[in-house]
């Protein structure tokens, strides 16, 4: 087997407890999106084109709510801004390939995706074939969006309310988070997202998500500027060098 095809299986291996855990999460979107008045074909073309699970339930509440379109254009793309941090992350990574591999895993690049593949990345490094890794992670989730997205626009209201299906959202989103939380900054920026989010519940047309988003930003930016000027003190010793040569 190639290292392309080894990173790509590693990538789908990786992804498989995430997918998991999105099925519900795509079954509860395909439901929604009909109830807030959507088509069928546009239900699933969001999930074809968008590929963007909180950006696609925000829009549907949004849509149910008959926000005006400034305001879903607007909260979309702040709730997104978490995908031009991911990109940079990997950037590094992923600097020696081509556009058109930029291209496919800038559209494949989901927070569920992004996850697996830091992890990867950080332990393996740059190498000549880790961006399969990502591509199968994307194409695994991809895949399972589209089934689970088909499926609950076919199953609609019929999905029995006991089922509580919305369990999976926060699971999904724990899953996520809690691998890449191993630092101050990190934990520091979770926190406050999430305890804003909380309080800011009942703004309307999800304005609170915005504000979450945004404290969440700023509180981790902050700590990690202060972490980075930090004097260091694991600098050497020139005294102790300089009696050690002496000697």
């Amino acid at each position: 087997m190639s290292e392309q095809s080894k990173n790509f299986w590693a990538g789908v291996r990786a992804e498989v407890p995430l997918i998991i855990g999105g099925f519900p999460f795509g079954m509860i979107y395909g439901a929604l999106a009909l109830n807030a008045g959507l088509s069928n074909f546009a239900a699933q073309m969001m999930s074809s084109m968008v590929f963007a699970g909180s950006a696609q339930f925000i829009t549907t509440q949004l849509v149910r709510e008959a926000a005006p379109g400034f305001v879903i254009v607007l909260t979309i793309a702040v709730v997104n801004l978490r995908h031009m941090l991911y990109s940079a992350s990997l950037a590094p990574y992923l600097a020696s390939i081509s556009t058109r591999w930029k291209i496919l895993l800038s559209y494949l690049l989901t927070d569920e995706a992004y996850a697996p593949s830091v992890v990867h990345f950080e332990k393996e490094g740059a190498t000549p074939s880790g961006h399969w890794f990502l591509l199968g992670a994307g194409l695994a989730l991809w895949t399972d969006w589209q089934i689970s997205t088909a499926l609950g626009i076919f199953l609609g209201a019929a999905i029995p309310e006991s089922w509580s299906l919305d369990f999976a959202l926060p699971l999904t989103f724990i899953a996520m988070v809690v691998p890449v939380l191993k630092n101050r900054p990190a934990i520091a920026a979770a926190l406050s997202a999430g305890v804003v989010a909380l309080f800011a519940n009942s703004i309307p047309y999800q304005l609170g998500l915005i504000l979450a988003a945004l404290v969440g930003i700023a509180v981790g930016t902050l700590l990690e500027d202060k972490t980075n000027t930090k004097p260091k003190n694991d600098l050497p010793n020139y005294a102790n060098l300089r009696d050690s040569l002496n000697d």
